[in-house]
């Protein structure tokens, strides 16, 4: 329970389960510097589900004890005594994806203060802590049943090969074009599938496809 009047908390307010999966919030994100997914707490509290680390969680957030944001993968923020420093990182937006150049995958000296690169700063919960992220803004509506949409900045992870559906950065070499897509190998052919029912999927030889990154988050233009 919450004393009124005051920022204290009683523990008698939380079940075991409940204060064993805060305890291992504060550990992960004091040493990790972001917050646990919710499989990584399943694993890391031995309990049978994700659907009761929801449910305990939303218990933990109903006492104030952390704030979620369900829209973001680790979006759990601990709150007053079990806080834990959130470090953040520089990010920098390498221009619009939609077609032309091929996308400069950025070098750490590449957008240093004075180079020119818009950056931003985000939590490390965000980049997922993976190195060499960086972001690029969305031109156009081909991913809107992905939830990515026009204007929205994409997370991009330096990447050169992809697993069938995943979301990447993909230079068609023969177009001169660049584009974001869902990637599927299908025997001698790539197929790029955009998540807009409007609108169909492109074909094109192995030959012709570079990957240039993967997506591993979404910040929304609201």
């Amino acid at each position: 329970m919450v004393q009124r009047g005051g920022n204290q908390r009683t523990q008698r307010s939380l079940s075991a389960r409940q204060r064993a999966i805060l305890d291992f919030l504060q550990a992960f994100t004091e040493e990790k510097g972001y917050p646990p997914s919710i499989r990584e707490i399943v694993k890391g509290c031995d309990v049978s589900s994700t659907s009761v680390v929801d449910y305990n969680l939303r218990a933990l957030e109903r006492e104030g004890y952390i704030r979620r944001d369900r829209d973001v993968s680790r979006g759990i923020e601990l709150l007053g005594r079990e806080r834990a420093t959130t470090r953040t990182v520089a990010v920098p937006v390498m221009g619009q994806i939609a077609a032309g150049h091929p996308i400069p995958v950025p070098e750490a000296d590449s957008w240093l203060p004075g180079s020119g690169v818009d950056t931003i700063e985000l939590t490390e919960d965000l980049t997922r802590g993976r190195p060499g992220v960086y972001a690029l803004r969305v031109k156009g509506v081909s991913m809107i049943d992905a939830l990515i949409n026009d204007g929205d900045l994409v997370l991009m992870e330096p990447a050169q090969t992809a697993e069938n559906g995943e979301t990447v950065a993909v230079w068609l070499r023969d177009e001169k074009e660049v584009t974001l897509k869902r990637f599927y190998l299908e025997g001698d052919r790539v197929r790029l599938q955009p998540a807009n029912r409007t609108m169909r999927p492109i074909y094109v030889d192995p030959d012709n496809v570079e990957i240039q990154g993967r997506v591993i988050g979404v910040i929304r233009q609201l």
